[in-house]
């Protein structure tokens, strides 16, 4: 039998609205694609998002999807590296072109028996806990909403937003706000979503380093991405790049001026492009991060499959959503856990 593919548009709505430098928001949508052949459904997620001269919305993931469920009906689920290859040719976004391969890694998993991390010859277990994101707010705003996801359990992670539009001084004490009464197990990374420039971003970073913060995620615009050259060797922690990194060919241009990269497999395409980006990252021995944008627990968990392969793991969107239509790995003393059932361990809630 050949590919169905259906797919069905929900409208989120995060428990705390979240702020990052360049913007505020309180939801999004998101399609939840099935893909049935052979009487078997692998599932993915195609999530709305958008950074600075790139994205897609829900409207053009609903014509991209409708428009592949055409051609899809002449492919088979085991033929992932064709149905890839179509997808690009026909210059589908990198959201919906995720969501088809989640859900062909999610069909082979179910029709041979096995989670796809095993599938994959990973491990079961992550690397390390997955942090919980605090966006820019006033000090005793960021205290409230880390107290906030304590209610979950356990945190050993935390991921900050600064770059305030009030400025540094702003970010300083919200950083210092957070210290406060942050768990003295959990570590902290700071993400500036780009409202840095280079003098800023060596100010700050002998700042946090002094902090035990232990790295800095994408702190200049994507425009200015060119200025990673004159950032590499000054910064005083390792620094990451998320914006400015979307291909496995990013890695290989940016590469050689940073620490390490962000894959968010809705921003890449996939669990294949993923795994090519942390082939070639490791082997130009830069660490990674695993990121989201307001993904589900569907996106989310596909994600989570590679975390034997993930050195920070920053998964914790659908945490915030009230109203999510999947349920996934389970959050466990700081912990996403990765199932033993077969394909990507989710199911509707």
């Amino acid at each position: 039998m050949s590919i169905t593919l259906r797919f069905r548009r929900y409208e989120l709505t995060k428990r705390v609205a979240l702020m990052i430098s360049r913007s505020s928001s309180a939801g999004s949508s998101s399609c939840v694609v099935e893909i049935e052949c052979d009487g078997i459904i692998g599932l993915g997620e195609a999530a709305e998002f958008e950074i600075p001269g790139y994205g897609e919305s829900i409207e053009q993931i609903e014509r991209d999807l409708a428009s592949a469920a055409q051609w899809l009906g002449s492919m088979h689920a085991t033929q992932r590296w064709a149905v890839e290859t179509r997808l690009r040719s026909e210059g589908v976004g990198a959201s919906v072109r995720a969501a088809i391969d989640m859900a062909l890694y999610d069909w082979m998993g179910k029709s041979v028996g096995l989670p796809v991390w095993k599938m994959l010859g990973l491990e079961k277990s992550a690397t390390g806990p997955t942090s919980v994101t605090i966006g820019i707010n006033t000090p005793q705003g960021a205290q409230e909403r880390l107290r906030k996801w304590q209610e979950l359990g356990v945190i050993r992670g935390i991921k900050v937003k600064l770059g305030s539009p009030a400025g540094i001084e702003a970010d300083k004490a919200m950083l210092e706000a957070i210290k406060e009464i942050a768990p003295s197990e959990a570590y902290i990374g700071i993400d500036a979503n780009g409202g840095w420039d280079v003098a800023t971003t060596i100010e700050m970073s002998r700042w946090l380093r002094d902090r035990g913060v232990v790295h800095i995620e994408q702190p200049l615009p994507v425009d200015q991405v060119e200025m990673l050259r004159d950032l590499h060797g000054r910064c005083a922690l390792p620094l990451f790049i998320d914006e400015s990194c979307r291909s496995a060919k990013d890695v290989l241009t940016w590469g050689p001026y940073v620490d390490g990269i962000n894959i968010k497999i809705t921003k890449v395409g996939g669990l294949s492009e993923a795994l090519r980006m942390i082939a070639i990252a490791k082997a130009m021995g830069l660490q990674t991060m695993a990121g989201c944008y307001g993904n589900i627990a569907l996106g989310n968990g596909a994600a989570h499959q590679l975390a034997s392969l993930i050195d920070y793991i920053d998964l914790d969107s659908h945490l915030n959503i009230s109203n999510d239509p999947t349920l996934g790995q389970p959050f466990e003393n700081g912990f996403l856990v990765n199932q033993d059932t077969p394909g990507l361990g989710i199911q509707y809630a």
